[in-house]
């Protein structure tokens, strides 16, 4: 639940949305201002983040757009809240920048584990890859919902269109184009379209659907002529 809260609404598991917009706005802002009983005042200015505790020991903290959490140590303090769970809500806001202020200007700097670098995209475009090749429906709709970009391409310039197209996945195909709506004219370093792939491999299911998604997106915006793709670079606007 924490997750899903911290997500909009929308289970990161199933992609299905749970609770409607303005209740996670509602839920979290009665956290924030009185989901730790008396403490609640202290706890939002050393913390800053909504969360909810219990007489059992256990503190659900969320962190909006990033994770939600269970924390459950059931020695309490005086008005009834866990104290190794608030020591280490503390201590993870005196590491991280998720306090709701962390990031105003001139603000001393923390660590902020959203941000990636040069390793997190390697790792992020082989497993974005092995989960296509894989049709592994369920692990993309988890890099979606983390806001990978879905276009991302390998050594080859191929995107995980091309490799699900190649593998035959028609239902990772469908994810990607209903749901991630990616680009199906990319062409890898040898010229080939997913379509392309699809057709070279014999998978008639996927060449249909690769040939209905063109043509509703030819209808809406069609690719530029002589459109060179770069294997550095992931293609710039979704179709």
């Amino acid at each position: 639940m924490g997750a899903t809260l911290a997500n909009g609404g929308i289970c990161p598991i199933t992609g299905e949305r749970v609770l409607s917009a303005e209740a996670v706005r509602n839920t979290l802002s009665l956290m924030h201002s009185c989901g730790m009983y008396d403490f609640s005042g202290e706890f939002a200015f050393h913390v800053g983040l909504p969360a909810k505790s219990g007489v059992s020991g256990a503190v659900l903290l969320v962190v909006p757009n990033v994770m939600g959490m269970m924390c459950w140590s059931p020695p309490l303090d005086k008005v009834g809240n866990s104290v190794r769970g608030i020591d280490f809500c503390q201590d993870l806001v005196s590491q991280f920048n998720f306090h709701n202020y962390d990031n105003l200007k001139h603000f001393v700097k923390k660590q902020d584990p959203r941000r990636q670098f040069g390793d997190d995209r390697n790792k992020s475009v082989v497993n974005l890859m092995f989960a296509a090749y894989s049709g592994d429906v369920s692990a993309l709709r988890r890099f979606a919902l983390s806001c990978v970009d879905m276009e991302l391409k390998d050594y080859d310039s191929r995107t995980a269109l091309h490799i699900a197209a190649a593998e035959g996945h028609a239902e990772v195909v469908q994810f990607l184009t209903k749901i991630c709506c990616v680009n199906p004219f990319v062409k890898d370093r040898w010229g080939n379209t997913p379509l392309d792939d699809a057709m070279q491999f014999g998978h008639d299911e996927v060449v249909k659907l690769l040939q209905e998604y063109q043509k509703h997106c030819s209808k809406t915006e069609p690719p530029p002529a002589g459109e060179e793709t770069n294997k550095q670079q992931s293609v710039e606007g979704m179709v």
